[in-house]
């Protein structure tokens, strides 16, 4: 799931923070699971079962669009969440005289702010692919039945490239703070094995209950029951991720919090 870079000090708590899309627009993101539609960080209830949760998520149902490459932004949404609604329940989004609701103009700041803070983000993952930092990685998690799971398509900063980077370089990232953010998604790789714990059971039937990783390649035994994972150099193709949009009036569903807050 996308990322800003604005979100890296609390996502790092919980998630490993990576860099994943096309050439022409790399995104930070994190690792929810281990296989194709799968979010570990969300229980049998349906409910996001973490401390934090990234923005992208958050204001769903809601997104900007634009036509002339942002200088006009329409809110549009989802048509087919069902929580929205044209029996007067829930939060409305204009008033009986056509004006905006407190309610949506909560939600018009947030998608502003996430609008603003994902520019800067773009911003960031250029200035890592001009310096050659980023290389294509992969997690690979085995447990004691032999049964491996695997995340790939993503890329993560080259340790080894980071320290050949000139002191006029690594000062111009420290002044923007950029170099900050390189740390804590180097930082972050740890909680593969956090993201590991969230396994229940794997195909042969063993427990998952350790794993490690980093950003450089690691080998690591595994006992009967628990996993070990290991963070290696692939080609991949990465993926990219659409939603859909419509129109509606009136919502019954939560309100959005401001980007980067924990909800």
């Amino acid at each position: 799931m996308p990322l800003l870079a604005q979100e890296f000090r609390d996502a790092i708590r919980e998630y490993p923070v990576v860099f994943a899309g096309t050439e022409d627009q790399i995104m930070p993101a994190v690792l929810l699971g281990f296989g194709e539609h799968e979010n570990l960080y969300v229980d049998e209830a349906g409910q996001w079962n973490a401390k934090y949760i990234p923005a992208f998520a958050r204001r769903y149902p809601y997104v900007f669009s634009t036509a002339d490459e942002g200088k006009t932004l329409t809110l549009c949404i989802d048509e087919e969440f069902n929580g929205f609604n044209q029996d007067g329940e829930g939060e409305r989004l204009f008033t009986d005289e056509g004006e905006q609701t407190t309610y949506l103009k909560g939600v018009l700041d947030f998608q502003t702010d996430f609008q603003r803070f994902f520019q800067r983000t773009r911003t960031f993952c250029q200035r890592l692919q001009e310096l050659e930092l980023l290389e294509p990685m992969q997690a690979q998690l085995k447990f004691g039945s032999g049964a491996e799971k695997t995340i790939t398509g993503f890329l993560a900063v080259k340790r080894d490239r980071l320290k050949d980077l000139s002191g006029e370089q690594l000062s111009e990232l420290a002044v923007v703070d950029e170099l900050e953010l390189i740390y804590l998604h180097l930082q972050s790789m740890q909680n593969v094995k956090e993201l590991a714990g969230r396994i229940k059971q794997d195909p042969g039937g063993s427990q998952a209950s350790d794993a490690d990783t980093s950003g450089e390649p690691v080998t690591t035994e595994a006992g009967e029951d628990d996993p070990a994972a290991s963070a290696k150099t692939t080609k991949k193709k990465k993926s990219t991720t659409s939603k859909k949009k419509a129109a509606a009036k009136k919502h019954n569903g939560k309100g959005n919090e401001k980007t980067g807050k924990e909800t």
